[in-house]
């Protein structure tokens, strides 16, 4: 094994240079805020890591091949490249305007992407993990084509559900191989298909699973990326199809003289290796000496992806051992963000169910407030729900509430009094809380948690509030005009520390704030810890950063949501089309509206009051051994122990469980599990079984009523 792959980990920031990627936005459709969930995402860590002193470049690319493009294309009348190539272009403009700044942003078709993927599959095929098989594929008779993944669906043959293509995307989940799907037909002519048998290439995942393992062991990032492929590994790994017969796509590479194959590679295969083409463009923009991308994917690079839940599987399996297999740098974390819901519901682009994201900026807010907002409504790896409504009110209790009322009401009095920073020391009381914040931002970074980064400053402007408003500077001034100096000066140094800290997540706002304090140069490029610099003496009146969102503004842009579904559900309704979505990023909308219906049978008030629903504390968890899903965990209800025995162990990290407020079923019958007792029943929502707690301080024990 390369030491590449096993070199010790030390904190952020790290002597080796970091790359930090976003999953390729699909070029077959317009992006809602959905979707920039992970692109803001990915921007807030990246520069928060270089708010810390890393060496980063932050990339990305969009993905122009695939079965989707191809077949909408075809319904355009136009050819795939210049299909994909026109929604490359939206997205390389679209990005920017939310300040996603992308060190380098291509797309797969390029020169550099193409080259790059045929040198990794030559490799590959060199070192021996590519051979040859005969499969069954999907064909339409009639239209005399194959199918290859979108172009077939059919049912999955492991959940009953409908599956297009690579992928049951409206049951399971699961990645499917041609020629697995049941009952095929095409989905270009509605014919029924038929297998054929052809010759197709294999990547030797199997080969892999003990070196996956301890990638595993090794891989930081969100519970969810680090947990859920151990099942994968443990129901066995299957070798990966990795070319299609179709005209769209990265040639398969001609190898030590064979003749070449017709088949292109599948998108899987070039989409994830765009990360290594992106950041060797940015390498050879800026010169080697700036960055130098074999050291970040050869040598000791601290690689970080950030992504949607939906394609944890190629980032955890698929992808590494690509990597392995050609002797590049393993990824050091993975990133997987929950999905999102608008008001309630699934996104849905057919339906017009959705807030586009040009839309958004047409409205005229500011990025900052939806940067804000996707960063910090939740932990990363959890469902976000966004609604007008959740939005104002964010927006008006925490950035015009908390950080803009601190920093207009502080700077304000600073100008009009003391025409800038009074001449006095930061109070011990003030700096030792900045360090705190710097501490808490770091600490955010290193759990991978972009919520962590953003509530540092929000938590460090609170304290500010409740410090001005304590210490009354405004009953001071010509009574004790140096404790008011002294008052003042806190405030202005607490003023810059958010400028600083906040960048991040309010790129905008910040460096707004930093010119109006009166710094030279620009905010997006200092470290933590010009935080506790001393801030210029003069500066003049600030304006305020934050503007409140009424009601009516509410009332109006969620009639004009219900208007364009309505008039999407009746273009629907006249047989209008659905468009082809895609094999990744973009397709989490079908399994985000992909919600259980409610029950249709009742029950009683007396049949709820027989439930016995407690508080209670985590004290400790252990895995049981031979199972891939239980957890034996002894919990605090108050009166006494339990030893419960829950399925969670692929789904959370158990050594973080112990001291985890939960809510049980307290009465449940006892029940015996893999030889241990089971007295009482963990409550959990959803596939990731989000662990349901309390919302305030509830003692344990206390009852659920």
């Amino acid at each position: 094994m390369s030491s590449k792959d096993t070199h010790t980990r030390e904190p952020f920031p790290a002597d080796g240079p970091a790359v930090v990627t976003c999953g390729l936005p699909y070029a077959n459709g317009d992006l809602h805020i959905g979707h920039l969930r992970t692109y803001v995402g990915g921007d807030v860590y990246a520069r928060a890591l270089e708010s810390l002193g890393q060496e980063t470049a932050f990339v990305c690319g969009s993905d122009m091949h695939g079965t989707p493009v191809a077949v909408n294309a075809e319904k355009e009348g136009t050819s795939p490249e210049e299909f994909a190539l026109a929604w490359h272009e939206q997205y390389e403009e679209t990005f920017p305007r939310f300040d996603v700044d992308f060190d380098n942003y291509g797309h797969t078709h390029d020169a550099t992407n193409t080259e790059l993927t045929q040198e990794f599959v030559r490799t590959l095929e060199e070192n021996g993990h590519v051979y040859e098989k005969e499969i069954k594929v999907a064909y339409d008779p009639e239209a005399e084509q194959s199918l290859p993944d979108r172009y077939v669906e059919g049912t999955c043959p492991y959940c009953g559900e409908l599956a297009r293509g690579d992928e049951c995307d409206e049951g399971c989940g699961r990645h499917l191989e041609p020629g697995e799907i049941e009952d095929p037909r095409s989905s270009v002519t509605g014919n029924p298909a038929e297998y054929r048998d052809q010759t197709h290439k294999f990547f030797r995942v199997s080969e892999f699973e003990e070196y996956l393992s301890g990638f595993l062991d090794r891989l930081e990032g969100t519970a969810n990326a680090r947990n859920q492929p151990r099942g994968w590994l443990e129901d066995g790994l299957r070798d990966w199809c990795i070319t299609r017969d179709m005209d769209w796509g990265i040639d398969y590479p001609d190898v030590d003289g064979e003749d070449p194959t017709d088949l292109v590679l599948y998108v899987w295969v070039d989409a994830p290796i765009e990360y290594v083409s992106s950041t060797k463009q940015y390498s050879e923009r800026v010169g080697a000496d700036e960055y130098d991308w074999q050291r970040a994917w050869q040598e000791d690079g601290e690689i970080v992806h950030v992504i949607g839940r939906d394609i944890i599987q190629h980032h955890t399996v698929f992808w590494p051992a690509m990597l392995h297999g050609v002797d590049y740098s393993e990824p050091r974390a993975v990133m997987a963000s929950g999905f999102m819901t608008l008001d309630g519901d699934g996104f849905s682009t057919s339906r017009n169910r959705a807030v586009w994201a040009r839309e958004y900026l047409d409205e005229g807010f500011h990025p900052d407030l939806l940067r804000y907002y996707l960063a910090t409504n939740g932990g990363f790896q959890q469902d976000v729900d966004f609604s007008w409504e959740k939005f104002r009110d964010r927006v008006n209790n925490e950035l015009v509430g908390t950080v803009g009322n601190f920093l207009y009401r502080s700077l304000l009095f600073a100008h009009r009094n003391f025409e800038g920073t009074p001449e006095a020391e930061v109070s011990d009381e003030v700096e030792a809380r900045i360090e705190e914040a710097i501490a808490d931002f770091e600490a955010g970074v290193n759990d991978y948690s972009v919520r962590a980064i953003g509530d540092a400053t929000v938590e460090l402007a609170r304290f500010g509030n409740e410090y001005i408003q304590r210490e009354e500077p405004w009953n001071l001034v010509g009574d004790d005009d140096e404790a008011a100096a002294r008052v003042i000066r806190d405030c202005v140094q607490i003023a810059k520390a958010v400028a600083v800290l906040f960048e991040p997540v309010a790129p905008g706002t910040s460096e707004e704030l930093w010119s109006q304090i009166g710094e030279d140069g620009s905010v997006h490029d200092v470290t933590t810890d010009a935080a506790l610099a001393a801030p210029p003496r003069d500066f003049g009146a600030p304006e305020e950063l934050y503007e409140k969102i009424e009601d009516e503004r509410v009332e109006e842009l969620n009639e004009k949501l219900e208007s364009r579904v309505a008039e999407a559900a009746a273009e629907e309704d006249a047989g209008e089309t659905e468009t082809v979505t895609d094999e990744g990023e973009a397709d989490a909308e079908s399994v985000m509206s992909d919600i259980e219906p409610v029950a249709d049978d009742r029950i009683s008030f007396e049949e709820f009051q027989d439930l016995d629903l407690r508080i209670g504390e985590i004290l400790a968890a252990e895995p049981i051994e031979d199972s891939d899903k239980l957890v034996k965990l002894t919990v605090d209800i108050g009166v006494e122990e339990r030893q419960i025995v829950a399925g969670i162990k692929q789904l959370h990290d158990v050594d973080d469980l112990p001291g985890t407020k939960v809510v049980i079923v307290a009465n449940l019958e006892k029940a015996e599990l893999f030889g241990h007792e089971s007295n009482g029943m963990l409550l959990a929502a959803g596939d990731d079984a989000d662990l349901l707690t309390t919302h305030g301080d509830s003692s344990i024990g206390t009852k659920i009523r």
